[in-house]
């Protein structure tokens, strides 16, 4: 079959998703009740009880996507409209899996006050927040004050989606390699919001030695001028030694890309341990092309991308995560919602192969395994 211009076929639709009515008003009765002046009666109600909006509005099923642009995929500072189609994007992957009505909501400013205080104040009419594509470090300022100030979940999803899935896989991936989770040597580079969430999330979950890399190399405790939130990755580690990429990838089991195309190269994987596990998660260009990967000695390849074999991405995981959130009503999603939710993920592949180390995000189960670690 011929491959589609995405270019082509996006402007033919113009927009992925649409608004539809849950209620037919066809009639005059239909046009009083669903509108004036029924609703009068419910809007009198919810004002004296605004905690009951869940049960009288879209609030129970409805998610915000926000985003300022300013770390698109792997693209970079794209802007609100360069990200509007990813978010887009994301709203038709919520409905499609999930049956969650997701808004794509970019914002024209890249202020993280301005953003705090933006989404406060829309807010009262969703269950959820789904901050996406907002670059480190102020997506983990942004995240920790709106967690802090509202009252349902938020989720920064190039954080957590990513180190669920990525976890995910690595489990089967592993074991596929016959090697111990608790030995494992890996490898992270790339220390902004996905690489900070991996590296946390993977040590939780009793992951042997990991080691970040950022621009400047290995990061660790004796360099200096590190961000508080590198000081705290450099903590998680253990890394004491500062060192090259090259250095950090030699005799790894795993290496683990969250930063940008092309960033690896096939000496770096000729370099690691015996069967190597590649994980090169960027987006849309990998950190280094998934055949000669397998070329250069790895054991298991991955890629964030759905037209190569095991598609590490994290439209495995906010749609199942979201479903759950509302159906529960959990304000919060913890940790230990994020390492169950990888472990039932993980757990679908029930014969893991080379080229079968995780589910589809098309498998409607996974949206079920993973709503069920919410709760």
């Amino acid at each position: 079959m011929k491959e589609r211009d995405p270019v082509k076929a996006h402007k033919k639709i113009c927009g992925k998703i649409g608004i539809y009515s849950r209620v037919r008003i066809g009639r005059k009765s239909e046009l009083s009740l669903w509108y004036t002046p029924g609703v009068g009666k419910i809007a009198s109600y919810l004002a004296r009880h605004p905690r009951k909006a869940r049960e009288y509005t879209i609030k129970r099923n409805a998610v915000c996507i926000i985003s300022d642009g300013s770390a698109t995929l792997g693209l970079g500072n794209t802007g609100p409209y360069g990200a509007l189609p990813v978010m887009e994007g994301k709203a038709a992957i919520f409905k499609e899996f999930a049956d969650v009505d997701a808004f794509p909501i970019v914002l024209d400013t890249q202020d993280a006050k301005e953003i705090v205080q933006t989404v406060k104040s829309i807010a009262p009419a969703f269950g959820g927040i789904n901050l996406e594509d907002i670059s480190a470090p102020r997506c983990f300022e942004i995240e920790k004050r709106l967690k802090s100030e509202l009252d349902i979940p938020v989720f920064h999803d190039d954080q957590h989606g990513t180190a669920i899935v990525v976890l995910a896989g690595l489990l089967n991936a592993l074991k596929i390699a016959k090697k111990n989770p608790e030995d494992a040597s890996v490898t992270i580079v790339g220390s902004g919001a996905a690489g900070t969430a991996v590296t946390k999330l993977l040590n939780q979950a009793g992951i042997g030695k990991i080691c970040v890399v950022d621009s400047h190399g290995m990061v660790s405790s004796d360099r200096k001028n590190l961000n508080p939130f590198k000081q705290e990755l450099a903590k998680i580690t253990g890394i004491r030694k500062s060192g090259s990429l090259e250095d950090a990838v030699r005799d790894a089991d795993v290496v683990i890309g969250v930063s940008r195309g092309n960033a690896l190269n096939t000496k770096h994987i000729r370099s690691m341990a015996r069967d190597p596990i590649v994980f090169a998660l960027s987006n849309p260009i990998p950190e280094i092309h998934p055949e000669k990967a397998r070329k250069a000695g790895a054991c298991i390849v991955a890629t964030g991308r759905s037209d190569f074999p095991n598609q590490i991405n994290n439209a495995l995981v906010f749609p199942g995560v979201f479903r759950g959130a509302l159906d529960s009503g959990v304000s919060e999603i913890t940790d230990a919602m994020k390492l169950r939710a990888a472990y039932n993920l993980a757990g679908l592949i029930k014969k893991p192969g080379i080229g079968n180390i995780i589910s589809s995000p098309l498998d409607p189960g996974v949206v079920k395994a993973v709503a069920k670690a919410i709760r």
